[in-house]
């Protein structure tokens, strides 16, 4: 599994919005999540430009990568989650796309389509005018 150290990942806390009463208006328990992805060691340059490509609605122009958790109570639990969700996410964009095996119809397959294309043009001669083809 993909870890992005403690001394690269930068936070920013706030209010949250939505239900919670007294306990939202007072607390700062929103975390937005920072990490540099254009000046990080933990990626190699493929890596980097993978991630650059997934994730670049969430990337800003200084190369830094934001995730914003507020779905629990605390700022600790939401601090934990923005962290889990980034590492998820570049855990995935990071990783090349599996090679694509090339394959062929099977012969059934062929015969199956060029029966139908036989059918479709036997259908399309019939609605015709009788001796419209002489």
């Amino acid at each position: 599994m993909f870890t992005i150290p403690d001394t690269e990942l930068e936070f920013r806390v706030s209010r949250a919005g939505g239900p919670g009463g007294q306990h939202v208006n007072k607390t700062s328990t929103r975390v937005e999540a920072l990490w540099d992805v254009a000046g990080t060691t933990r990626l190699s340059e493929p890596e980097r430009h993978r991630v650059f490509q997934k994730l670049a609605n969430r990337i800003g122009a200084d190369g830094v990568l934001r995730v914003v958790s507020e779905d629990r109570r605390s700022q600790l639990q939401n601090r934990m989650a923005a962290v889990e969700r980034l590492i998820e996410l570049v855990d995935a964009a990071r990783r090349a796309p599996k090679p694509r095996k090339a394959t062929k119809p099977s012969r059934a397959a062929k015969a199956k389509r060029l029966n139908a294309k036989r059918q479709r043009g036997d259908r399309k001669r019939d609605r015709s005018r009788p001796g419209w083809e002489d």
